[in-house]
């Protein structure tokens, strides 16, 4: 995997994510907007993160990358177990 495809990606994965948060406010106004904020500054606090580390590796890139990639589908997972749970409460 290239840089630029490792950006890409961070972009994809992090803006289809923060898409299925506004898609929750947009059809539920009135419902927990304030807990939905909070995971989409999360979410572009982990894309701004992801973005500075893939920028500076640290030691083999291949292993770098690879760590990377599995600790951004990781915080992401957790992301959504979060909205899931708000989603839920209704």
């Amino acid at each position: 995997m290239n840089l630029r495809v490792f950006k890409k990606d961070i972009e994809y994965f992090v803006a289809e994510f923060i898409d299925d948060c506004a898609l929750f406010v947009a059809l539920n106004p009135h419902k927990d907007a304030d807990e939905i904020a909070q995971i989409i500054d999360e979410a572009v606090e982990l894309y701004n993160n992801l973005k500075t580390r893939a920028n500076h590796p640290e030691g083999n890139k291949k292993a770098f990358y690879s760590n990377l990639t599995k600790e951004m589908f990781e915080k992401l997972d957790e992301l959504c177990e979060k909205l899931s749970a708000v989603v839920s409460k209704q």
